[in-house]
């Protein structure tokens, strides 16, 4: 019998025949698969979302053009350089592809990582610092100093590179009667270290077989990344620098580029100029002092004669004042200024002594007895007629009367006190008159 066109039935074949897996198994049966058939694997990408956790877990994702994955390292991880690994940076890891079943996405558990690039080569860098470092290569007690006024010197560089010129442009300018060796060589590149290192070496052979000393060597280069300076961080350098029995500056670089041979070089130097500059600095500090002694003497000579002079002048006014004849013209001054202060003092003792009299004078004219009793006599005389101004009489001489109770002679203000048949006395200016009272 044919099968109709719309039988589905080996689509979806029967609930018994199906297998359902729930999301935990199937996460399961996929991080089975992924860890039996790819395992532990390298992968280099570009590291982005870093995220150091307070655990000590470092969480972060590998990404290139075309995809990305999430990766783990986990606290307990020996894997070095760990801190130089951060946003940005291209590293190659080696790790356990896994699944983190919680979220349902894989992972790579990282069980190693080494840093590309720059990355790498910084990474090189500190390792080779702590070791020489370790070694007392960068030891400030082992550093000498460099000579004052050197005659000759070594230098290593490249004869076509701009540092040679900024070199001998400052030389030239400063101490144009420095006489330099110089070795030439790579300072870039495949074998460029090799050549420094040689160099540095034939300049000493040099210094013990030649009759003019060398008293110190420059090894310079101009700027440019950390490759193009990585000749200068290699180990057969430094040690051929620490080997040296001459002084070595380096200047290598710009001021912000340090490189090895800097930290063991006897002195380091920010450019090439700074070097030359350090390197002629006492023999042009010198010549300068001698082109302004002559001006410098002038002016000395100058302060000299004026100090003399001032001096000579002082003399000369002191001796005109310790003359005998200013002596006499000076006590005399003094005598007149002692006769001027006497008149003054006379005339005022006489002044005073007229003003005391004249006070004196005053006061006795006051207190004569003469004039102190016809003063009371009027004053009592005043008195006298302010109180019979005052007495009754007066009052009665205008017109008033005085009553009082005959029997008691007291004197009656309130006619209510007064009783029918009292008997008065009423005294006027002239006389009394007795009465007797009656209610009205």
């Amino acid at each position: 019998m044919a099968k109709s066109q719309w039988d589905f039935g080996e689509l979806f074949p029967a609930e018994a025949t199906r297998k359902v897996f729930s999301v935990g198994e199937l996460t399961v049966q996929i991080r089975q698969l992924l860890e039996k058939h790819i395992g532990q694997v390298w992968v280099s990408g570009e590291v982005t979302n870093l995220r150091a956790q307070s655990s000590g877990h470092i969480y972060f994702t590998l990404k290139d053009a075309d995809a990305q994955v999430a990766c783990v390292l986990f606290r307990n991880e020996a894997v070095p350089h760990r801190e130089l690994i951060s946003d940005g940076q291209k590293i190659l890891v080696q790790g356990d592809l896994t699944v983190y079943e919680v979220r349902g996405q894989y992972q790579l558990i990282v069980r190693a990582a080494e840093l590309q690039g720059i990355g790498a080569l910084q990474a090189q860098f500190e390792k080779l610092k702590q070791k020489l470092a370790a070694e007392g290569l960068f030891a400030p007690e082992r550093k000498r100093p460099l000579p004052r006024y050197p005659q000759r010197i070594g230098l290593v560089t490249s004869p076509t590179g701009a540092a040679i010129r900024d070199v001998l442009h400052v030389v030239k300018r400063r101490n144009p009667s420095l006489e330099i060796i110089l070795v030439p060589c790579r300072v870039q590149g495949d074998g460029a270290a090799r050549e420094i290192a040689e160099a540095i070496r034939l300049l000493n052979g040099f210094n013990l077989q030649s009759t003019g000393k060398l008293q110190l060597i420059m090894i310079t280069r101009g700027g440019g990344s950390l490759e193009d300076l990585w000749a200068f961080n290699e180990e057969i350098v430094a040690r051929a620098i620490f080997e040296s029995a001459l002084p070595v500056v380096s200047a290598v670089g710009h001021e912000i580029d340090f490189t090895i041979s800097d930290f063991v070089a006897d002195f380091r130097a920010a450019t090439p100029s700074a070097a030359a500059e350090i390197i002629t600095e006492d023999v042009f500090a010198s010549a300068r002092f001698l082109a302004q002694c002559g001006d410098r003497m002038k002016q000395l000579f100058r302060q000299w004669m004026a100090d003399k002079q001032f001096l000579l002048q002082h003399n000369i006014e002191r001796l005109a004042r310790a003359h005998p004849r200013r002596k006499i013209q000076t006590w005399r001054q003094q005598l007149d200024d002692l006769h001027s202060d006497l008149s003054r003092c006379l005339k005022q003792r006489t002044h005073h002594s007229q003003v005391v009299l004249q006070n004196l004078s005053e006061r006795l004219h006051r207190i004569r007895p003469s004039q102190s009793l016809k003063l009371r006599r009027d004053q009592l005389r005043q008195f006298e007629r302010r109180l019979n101004a005052l007495g009754p009489e007066q009052v009665l001489g205008r017109g008033y009367s005085i009553t009082m109770d005959a029997a008691s002679g007291k004197v009656l203000r309130d006619a209510a006190k007064v009783k029918s048949g009292q008997k008065l006395k009423t005294r006027l200016k002239t006389g009394e008159v007795i009465s007797q009272a009656q209610k009205p």
